[in-house]
């Protein structure tokens, strides 16, 4: 009772302040700022700029403008706790995109675990998450919806007899609302970490009533199952592997944006982080959406297209994949992303078809068909990714120890060979999943002009005559 109480009191604490504030620091996208500030001179103050980002001090009308009226997804800004802060965040140094040698060749392991993905475990899921009421950052129920994940992430591990994984509280200086970390330790590189996440909070313009099904209960449940198929498998990752339930992602990214910052603070390896942010509601005649924002990584997301490429072109698993655009800080992705780490948003639908339900007292699942088919699929790619990207030495091998294709690029032409197929065709493909071009009727061996394509990352998927596809990224410069 004593803890309950002064949980309480520490909500009216932050609460007062928050009001008594007014104004808060941020980032956002310059041009966003700028437009901000013609139409609202006195709600934001443009406080430093740098490239396409500004600092600004602004006010809570300002923000919702931000969101409502410029933003299709996310808050549209990131939360800091003060002038400088906000200042340091646009003015650090970027790291550039890696070039990631992943490879793809755990084909037992994935094909077992996607197998065992449950909808109606994540439907279920979804319905209790829904039944808070509210999960907005600053109530009472939020709390407890953290913890309630906790007990709840526990029993599979309790379950499972493991020893090798935890699950912890993290709690935050800009919400009282707490985040939560499931690990599984790397057997041999426990220093290097993927990582997936979503967001455990809910908004409306009522605090009280913000069921949250998709926005991001969807996420959440998505995450839970992952989890419980790799303890299900006795999945064992070389490096370690997290699961992030973030805090206050709807005022800002607070919480991911202060466990990322840490994480990068103390220098740790973090190989990529994946976001599950709404994965429910079909509303576009495509599947899978990756975001293809100048912060997202290009080469994460080809990997992603390898991933369903090879894993979900047919079959049971079968689904097609777009992509699409959201904007600056529309979810926890960008967190990991501003602080120099390779980052991935796929998302439900396209953004101009997204879940018009989303951030009102509509967004239940019975709003979605009450099914949870669609987030499976989001459950599945999330364990591919998790499972070939957290093997050994994902980073220190290329992908050209394949031998069944061999590339390289010249004088703007893919130069391929096959050892033992005969090719059927190679489609190229852009980070962003657009197909370029279609080769058919080729030879084992030969070149595919480039020379109508502009530079950059690019993935070659190989189908041969056996019916076999072999996906190649490589780079035009």
């Amino acid at each position: 009772m004593k803890l309950k109480l002064l949980s309480i009191f520490s909500l009216v604490l932050f609460n007062q302040a928050f009001a008594q504030l007014g104004k808060f620091y941020a980032t956002t996208d310059s041009e966003n700022a700028k437009e901000l500030k013609e139409k609202f001179p006195e709600e934001i103050e443009i406080v430093g700029a740098a490239g396409n980002q500004s600092a600004v001090f602004l006010t809570k009308k300002a923000a919702e403008f931000l969101h409502h009226n410029v933003i299709t997804h996310g808050p549209g800004y990131v939360y800091k706790s003060s002038r400088e802060q906000a200042l340091s965040a646009i003015n650090k140094v970027k790291k550039t995109n890696r070039v990631l040698s992943f490879t793809i060749d755990q084909d037992a392991v994935v094909t077992s675990a996607i197998a065992k993905v449950n909808a109606d475990n994540i439907k279920n899921h979804i319905q209790t998450l829904e039944n808070y009421g509210t999960r907005h950052h600053t109530t009472v129920k939020a709390q407890t919806a953290i913890q309630d994940l906790k007990t709840k992430w526990q029993a599979l591990i309790t379950a499972s007899g493991r020893t090798d994984v935890s699950v912890r509280i993290v709690n935050h200086s800009g919400t009282p609302m707490p985040s939560l970390v499931l690990t599984i330790n790397g057997a041999s590189s426990p220093n290097d970490y993927v990582i997936v996440g979503g967001h455990m909070d809910s908004i409306t313009n009522n605090v009280n009533n913000a069921p949250g099904a998709d926005d991001d209960a969807s996420g959440i449940a998505t995450i839970s199952e992952m989890i419980r198929v790799l303890l299900d498998i006795n999945y064992r990752p070389s490096k370690t592997v997290e699961f992030m339930a973030y805090a206050a992602e709807e005022i800002g990214l607070v919480g991911s944006s202060e466990i990322a910052q840490d994480y990068a603070l103390n220098n740790k390896n973090v190989i990529s982080f994946v976001q599950f942010d709404m994965t429910n509601y079909k509303g576009s005649t495509k599947d899978v959406y990756l975001t293809t924002d100048s912060y997202n990584s290009n080469d994460l997301n080809l990997f992603l297209i390898e991933l369903m490429e090879h894993y979900n072109k047919t079959g049971t698993h079968a689904f097609t994949y777009g992509n699409t655009i959201c904007n600056y800080g529309c979810s926890d992705h960008f967190s990991w992303a501003d602080n120099g780490y390779d980052a991935a948003f796929p998302f439900e639908a396209s953004f101009s078809q997204y879940n018009p339900n989303i951030h009102t007292v509509n967004d239940k699942l019975s709003n979605m068909g009450n099914s949870a088919t669609h987030a499976a699929k989001f459950a599945k790619l999330g364990l591919e990714f998790i499972i070939e990207a957290a093997k050994g030495s994902v980073l220190n091998v290329s992908d050209i120890t394949n031998q069944s294709v061999n590339i390289f690029v010249k004088d703007k032409f893919l130069n391929y060979q096959l050892e033992k197929e005969t090719v059927e065709s190679v489609v190229i493909v852009d980070t962003s999943g657009r197909q370029l071009l279609e080769s058919k009727n080729l030879l084992s061996f030969g070149k595919i002009d480039l020379n109508k394509i502009n530079n950059g990352f690019y993935l070659a998927v190989f189908k041969t005559k056996s019916g076999k596809i072999v996906t190649k990224k490589f780079i035009l410069e």
